[in-house]
């Protein structure tokens, strides 16, 4: 409760604040001797608009008073309770205590810093909108709300962690959304009863359908052009202060070979591109162990002069050759992972030397041999074709390296055949992982491997979008 005395009100958020040297706090009196109290964050808040709009006016304030003609604000609320003051206070807003009166007004008066909009580095595109998303919630709310000017776009805001409580913000369109997906996101966000959340990527741990599996069955973006496709699909996205990375729900399989460009570019080109990727991907997790199983278990399927090339490479080599390909491939990630935490300009310098000198100096000492050199690059390479999933490509790589190694090809043949099951019995938040694959759908399949042209877009997938689901009412006329 608020009291009627401004020093009991003063004594109490001193107290709740803790004397922390951030926390600001005045007492004065009208020119018709109504006292104030005026409390904030600094840095939290605009300096000049709290004397502009608040601390001038309320002193020259003279007849009965009225809170909408004093202060010149944007968002006033009226709040009866001290613990919502003081969430609106570290939230960025100025409270207004008044003698005599159990209720106080908060003013949102918020200043703060934040990085420019600029392109996202994981996300570059040639044709198609260059902004990302930044570290400010209501920027990002912004974007989005230019993307899309529907008055069905809906914000749901709510806080997460009790000592941070930070910012989420759940967006959907009413009447394209899955209702049962968005009930099931809220069901999981409202069950997380932590004291922190700083990143997007602590939520998805938090909500993530089966923890135990490698497969991701949520997707995060830093465009907002994505995130509105995706939720003009029928999804969910899950935006968190503090982080330019938003959270799209549900995943699809085909979601980690797709990218924004694909539907700004003309059909054919797209699907080249798509196919491309996709067969990068097979290259970046098959190649290293299809090397090692034929060399070590299947020679006579080796045509003879690549057999006695690779023979004579391997002359030498102390190490067996999963063993020999392990380590590159290790050594390679070491690189990889110092030229991403260097700074950018040290940190190319690092990956371009450190991958031609270690390379060419394990050769030449006898340690590996020059074609797994080439394979781990190769296979390298690939990967970077689809960043987003270079995370989870190494432990597939690895996994089918070592059933090749050790088993053959009958051995990377299991481990595919586990990889896939696995993928098209994954459920995220009670979607099809494998739609439109499995189940199979005829519509889906139009925007699968190969990307159909948008006149053949008419309706959304069918395993998101239950309601409205029509999307394109044209009938193909010029």
């Amino acid at each position: 409760m608020i009291s009627k005395k401004i020093d009991e009100n003063k004594k109490i958020l001193e107290e709740e604040f803790n004397g922390s040297s951030d926390f600001s706090i005045y007492e004065f009196k009208s020119k018709s001797g109504k006292e104030f109290l005026v409390s904030y964050i600094n840095n939290l808040v605009d300096p000049s608009s709290i004397s502009q709009y608040i601390i001038n006016n309320l002193l020259n304030y003279e007849n009965k008073f009225d809170i909408t003609g004093v202060v010149a604000a944007s968002r006033i609320t009226e709040i009866s309770d001290m613990n919502q003051i003081i969430d609106k206070i570290l939230n960025g807003n100025i409270a207004i205590f008044i003698e005599e009166s159990t209720i106080a007004y908060t003013v949102e008066l918020k200043q703060y810093e934040h990085r420019a909009i600029d392109e996202p580095n994981a996300e570059t595109v040639i044709r198609g909108p260059k902004e990302g998303f930044v570290e400010d919630l209501n920027i990002n709310k912004s974007m989005i709300r230019r993307k899309i000017k529907n008055k069905n776009l809906v914000f749901e805001d709510f806080t997460l962690g009790e000592q941070t409580k930070t910012r989420i913000s759940v967006v959907y369109i009413k009447g394209i959304v899955n209702i049962g997906v968005l009930e099931e996101v809220k069901r999981r966000l409202f069950k997380i009863n932590t004291d922190s959340i700083l990143e997007s990527g602590m939520i998805e741990e938090y909500i993530i359908d089966n923890p135990k599996t490698i497969y991701s069955t949520i997707s995060n973006t830093q465009k907002p052009d994505v995130l509105a496709g995706k939720i003009l699909e029928g999804r969910v996205a899950v935006l968190c202060d503090g982080t330019p990375h938003a959270l799209t729900i549900p995943k699809l399989f085909i979601e980690s070979i797709q990218t924004s460009e694909d539907y700004y570019q003309r059909p054919y080109i797209a699907s080249l591109l798509r196919m491309v990727r996709f067969f990068s991907l097979l290259v970046s997790i098959l190649l290293p162990g299809i090397y090692i199983a034929l060399q070590t278990f299947h020679q006579e399927m080796i045509p003879t002069v690549f057999l006695i090339t690779m023979s004579e490479n391997r002359e030498g080599v102390p190490l067996p050759a999963v063993i020999e390909a392990t380590m590159m491939i290790l050594m390679l990630e070491f690189l990889k992972e110092s030229g991403t935490r260097l700074p950018r300009a040290v940190g190319s310098a690092v990956s371009i030397v450190g991958a031609l000198v270690l390379g060419q100096a394990s050769v030449q000492a006898g340690i590996v041999s020059a074609p797994m050199v080439i394979i781990v690059a190769v296979a390298a390479i690939a990967e970077f074709t689809i960043p987003s999933q270079r995370e989870i490509i190494i432990y597939y790589r690895l996994f089918i390296l070592f059933l090749g190694g050790f088993i053959g090809l009958y051995g990377i043949t299991c481990g595919l055949i586990i990889l896939v099951v696995q993928a098209v019995t994954q459920k995220s938040f009670g979607v099809d992982y494998g739609y439109p694959l499995t189940p199979t759908n005829k519509s889906g399949l139009k925007d699968f491997l190969v990307r159909f042209p948008m006149k053949f877009f008419k309706v959304r997938p069918e395993a998101i979008s239950k309601q409205n689901v029509t999307r394109d009412k044209s009938r193909g006329k010029k």
